[in-house]
Protein backbone atom coordinates (compact mmCIF):
# COMPACT_ATOMS: atom_id res chain seq x y z
CA UNK A 1 0.00 0.00 0.00
CA UNK A 2 2.80 2.40 0.92
CA UNK A 3 4.63 1.68 -2.36
CA UNK A 4 1.45 2.29 -4.35
CA UNK A 5 0.89 5.53 -2.46
CA UNK A 6 4.40 6.77 -3.22
CA UNK A 7 4.03 5.74 -6.85
CA UNK A 8 0.78 7.71 -7.18
CA UNK A 9 2.43 10.79 -5.67
CA UNK A 10 5.34 10.45 -8.07
CA UNK A 11 3.00 10.19 -11.06
CA UNK A 12 0.95 13.20 -9.94
CA UNK A 13 4.14 15.22 -9.46
CA UNK A 14 5.34 14.20 -12.93
CA UNK A 15 2.03 15.26 -14.51
CA UNK A 16 2.11 18.63 -12.72
CA UNK A 17 5.71 19.21 -13.80
CA UNK A 18 4.90 18.43 -17.42
CA UNK A 19 1.98 20.85 -17.38
CA UNK A 20 3.82 23.74 -15.72
CA UNK A 21 7.38 23.40 -17.01
CA UNK A 22 8.93 23.02 -20.42
CA UNK A 23 10.96 19.83 -20.02
CA UNK A 24 11.55 18.92 -23.67
CA UNK A 25 14.87 20.76 -23.92
CA UNK A 26 17.64 18.36 -24.93
CA UNK A 27 21.21 18.45 -23.67
CA UNK A 28 22.41 17.53 -27.15
CA UNK A 29 21.11 20.89 -28.34
CA UNK A 30 23.52 22.62 -25.97
CA UNK A 31 26.44 20.49 -27.08
CA UNK A 32 25.88 21.17 -30.77
CA UNK A 33 25.03 24.86 -30.23
CA UNK A 34 28.31 25.25 -28.36
CA UNK A 35 30.15 23.57 -31.22
CA UNK A 36 28.57 25.93 -33.74
CA UNK A 37 29.54 28.91 -31.54
CA UNK A 38 33.18 27.82 -31.38
CA UNK A 39 33.33 27.44 -35.15
CA UNK A 40 31.63 30.83 -35.57
CA UNK A 41 34.08 32.48 -33.17
CA UNK A 42 37.02 30.99 -35.07
CA UNK A 43 35.65 32.32 -38.37
CA UNK A 44 34.96 35.75 -36.83
CA UNK A 45 38.52 35.89 -35.54
CA UNK A 46 39.86 35.09 -39.00
CA UNK A 47 37.67 37.76 -40.57
CA UNK A 48 38.66 40.48 -38.11
CA UNK A 49 42.26 39.70 -37.30
CA UNK A 50 43.40 37.25 -39.99
CA UNK A 51 45.46 35.48 -37.35
CA UNK A 52 45.80 31.89 -36.25
CA UNK A 53 44.53 32.35 -32.72
CA UNK A 54 41.40 33.68 -31.08
CA UNK A 55 43.54 35.45 -28.47
CA UNK A 56 44.21 39.10 -29.15
CA UNK A 57 45.47 42.08 -27.17
CA UNK A 58 44.36 45.09 -29.19
CA UNK A 59 40.96 46.70 -28.79
CA UNK A 60 38.57 46.26 -31.69
CA UNK A 61 38.04 49.27 -33.90
CA UNK A 62 34.94 50.05 -35.93
CA UNK A 63 37.07 49.86 -39.07
CA UNK A 64 38.18 46.28 -38.31
CA UNK A 65 34.57 45.17 -37.95
CA UNK A 66 33.00 47.25 -40.75
CA UNK A 67 35.47 45.95 -43.36
CA UNK A 68 34.00 42.45 -43.02
CA UNK A 69 30.61 43.37 -41.58
CA UNK A 70 28.62 41.45 -44.23
CA UNK A 71 30.54 38.23 -43.66
CA UNK A 72 30.40 38.66 -39.89
CA UNK A 73 26.61 38.99 -40.10
CA UNK A 74 26.46 35.87 -42.28
CA UNK A 75 28.62 34.05 -39.73
CA UNK A 76 26.38 35.14 -36.84
CA UNK A 77 23.15 34.29 -38.67
CA UNK A 78 24.50 30.87 -39.67
CA UNK A 79 25.38 30.04 -36.05
CA UNK A 80 21.96 31.25 -34.88
CA UNK A 81 20.01 29.33 -37.54
CA UNK A 82 21.96 26.12 -36.93
CA UNK A 83 21.49 26.40 -33.16
CA UNK A 84 17.76 27.12 -33.43
CA UNK A 85 17.24 24.42 -36.05
CA UNK A 86 19.06 21.88 -33.90
CA UNK A 87 17.04 22.95 -30.87
CA UNK A 88 13.73 22.54 -32.70
CA UNK A 89 14.74 19.10 -34.01
CA UNK A 90 15.86 17.64 -30.67
CA UNK A 91 13.04 19.32 -28.74
CA UNK A 92 10.44 17.81 -31.07
CA UNK A 93 12.13 14.42 -30.89
CA UNK A 94 12.28 14.44 -27.08
CA UNK A 95 8.67 15.63 -26.77
CA UNK A 96 7.43 12.77 -28.95
CA UNK A 97 9.48 10.30 -26.94
CA UNK A 98 7.87 11.42 -23.67
CA UNK A 99 4.41 11.81 -25.18
CA UNK A 100 4.05 15.54 -24.52
CA UNK A 101 3.24 18.49 -26.77
CA UNK A 102 6.21 20.23 -28.31
CA UNK A 103 4.91 23.79 -28.13
CA UNK A 104 2.47 24.02 -25.25
CA UNK A 105 1.80 26.94 -22.90
CA UNK A 106 4.98 26.26 -20.92
CA UNK A 107 7.05 26.41 -24.12
CA UNK A 108 5.44 29.71 -25.04
CA UNK A 109 6.28 31.11 -21.62
CA UNK A 110 9.90 30.04 -22.00
CA UNK A 111 10.21 31.66 -25.43
CA UNK A 112 8.55 34.89 -24.28
CA UNK A 113 10.79 35.19 -21.23
CA UNK A 114 13.84 34.44 -23.37
CA UNK A 115 12.97 36.90 -26.11
CA UNK A 116 12.38 39.99 -23.96
CA UNK A 117 16.00 40.29 -22.70
CA UNK A 118 17.37 39.03 -26.04
CA UNK A 119 15.54 41.63 -28.12
CA UNK A 120 16.52 44.43 -25.75
CA UNK A 121 20.09 43.13 -25.75
CA UNK A 122 20.16 42.98 -29.55
CA UNK A 123 19.03 46.59 -29.81
CA UNK A 124 21.60 47.60 -27.20
CA UNK A 125 24.38 45.88 -29.16
CA UNK A 126 23.30 47.75 -32.31
CA UNK A 127 23.52 51.02 -30.39
CA UNK A 128 27.00 50.09 -29.17
CA UNK A 129 28.09 49.48 -32.75
CA UNK A 130 26.72 52.78 -34.07
CA UNK A 131 28.42 54.61 -31.20
CA UNK A 132 31.73 52.90 -31.82
CA UNK A 133 31.87 50.88 -28.60
CA UNK A 134 32.88 47.74 -30.48
CA UNK A 135 34.76 46.05 -27.66
CA UNK A 136 31.65 46.04 -25.46
CA UNK A 137 29.50 44.19 -28.01
CA UNK A 138 30.66 40.66 -27.10
CA UNK A 139 30.33 41.30 -23.33
CA UNK A 140 26.85 42.75 -23.85
CA UNK A 141 25.65 39.65 -25.73
CA UNK A 142 26.85 37.43 -22.87
CA UNK A 143 25.21 39.58 -20.20
CA UNK A 144 21.83 39.85 -21.89
CA UNK A 145 21.86 36.17 -22.89
CA UNK A 146 22.61 35.25 -19.28
CA UNK A 147 19.72 37.41 -18.08
CA UNK A 148 17.45 35.77 -20.67
CA UNK A 149 18.34 32.30 -19.37
CA UNK A 150 17.77 33.35 -15.77
CA UNK A 151 14.43 34.89 -16.75
CA UNK A 152 13.28 31.74 -18.60
CA UNK A 153 14.52 29.28 -15.98
CA UNK A 154 11.30 29.75 -13.98
CA UNK A 155 9.44 27.77 -16.63
CA UNK A 156 11.90 25.01 -17.46
CA UNK A 157 14.81 23.16 -15.83
CA UNK A 158 16.16 25.10 -12.86
CA UNK A 159 19.68 24.14 -13.95
CA UNK A 160 19.44 26.72 -16.73
CA UNK A 161 19.56 29.44 -14.07
CA UNK A 162 23.15 28.45 -13.25
CA UNK A 163 24.16 28.62 -16.91
CA UNK A 164 22.60 32.07 -17.08
CA UNK A 165 24.53 33.27 -14.04
CA UNK A 166 27.77 31.95 -15.55
CA UNK A 167 27.08 33.65 -18.90
CA UNK A 168 26.31 37.00 -17.25
CA UNK A 169 29.40 36.65 -15.07
CA UNK A 170 31.57 35.99 -18.11
CA UNK A 171 30.06 39.07 -19.75
CA UNK A 172 31.10 41.21 -16.78
CA UNK A 173 34.56 39.63 -16.88
CA UNK A 174 34.81 40.50 -20.58
CA UNK A 175 33.96 44.12 -19.74
CA UNK A 176 36.95 44.15 -17.39
CA UNK A 177 39.25 42.42 -19.90
CA UNK A 178 39.63 44.71 -22.93
CA UNK A 179 40.95 42.82 -25.91
CA UNK A 180 39.67 39.41 -24.83
CA UNK A 181 35.98 39.81 -25.64
CA UNK A 182 35.91 37.29 -28.47
CA UNK A 183 37.84 34.73 -26.46
CA UNK A 184 35.47 35.04 -23.49
CA UNK A 185 32.49 35.00 -25.88
CA UNK A 186 33.77 31.69 -27.27
CA UNK A 187 34.18 30.39 -23.72
CA UNK A 188 30.62 31.36 -22.79
CA UNK A 189 28.64 30.48 -25.90
CA UNK A 190 30.93 27.65 -26.96
CA UNK A 191 32.63 25.78 -24.14
CA UNK A 192 30.00 26.42 -21.45
CA UNK A 193 27.18 25.28 -23.74
CA UNK A 194 29.03 22.07 -24.52
CA UNK A 195 29.74 21.37 -20.83
CA UNK A 196 26.21 22.29 -19.75
CA UNK A 197 24.61 20.30 -22.57
CA UNK A 198 26.64 17.22 -21.67
CA UNK A 199 25.71 17.52 -18.00
CA UNK A 200 22.01 17.92 -18.86
CA UNK A 201 22.10 14.96 -21.23
CA UNK A 202 23.62 12.55 -18.71
CA UNK A 203 21.47 13.92 -15.86
CA UNK A 204 18.05 13.82 -17.54
CA UNK A 205 18.26 11.80 -20.76
CA UNK A 206 20.45 8.78 -20.08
Amino acid sequence: MEKDYLKDISEIRSIMEKSSRFISLSGLTGVLAGTYALIGAFIANKLIYNSGTVLYHDLLSQRQVSENLTWLIVDLVAVFVLAVGTGVYFTTKKAKKHGVKTWDDSAKRVILNLMIPLVIGGLFVMILYTRGFISLMAPATLIFYGMALINASKYTFRDIRYLGIIQAGLGLLACLSPGYGLLIWALGFGVMHIVYGAVMYFKYER
